[in-house]
């Protein structure tokens, strides 16, 4: 069952902001969150049923640190598009 605490958190990046405009919220989660899982969190906690969710797994990128590798965590990006006219007001930048 997918849950708030699974939203790790909203991107906020020039493209991303561009995004906004059009109503697409952009959602980095744990690798574990669903499609509809996301859209209940949505429903339950905001109130807003989402048009159209795409989702996207993104590998943690391999970085050096004193000369040790390491990997950092892998999340999932979703690409939530939210129905004209609603607007979540804590999210607003």
């Amino acid at each position: 069952m997918a849950d708030i605490t699974d939203i790790k958190s909203i991107l906020y990046t020039e493209k991303t902001l561009g995004m906004q405009e059009d109503n697409v919220i952009v959602v980095q989660t744990s690798p574990r969150m669903t499609k509809t899982g996301l859209k209940e969190v949505f429903r339950e906690y905001f109130g807003i049923v989402p048009s159209n969710i795409n989702s996207l797994n993104q590998s943690g990128k391999v970085k050096r640190f004193r000369g040790v590798a390491g990997k950092q965590n892998d999340f999932k990006k979703f690409y939530v598009k939210l129905p004209e006219g609603a607007q979540i007001e804590s999210l607003a930048v």
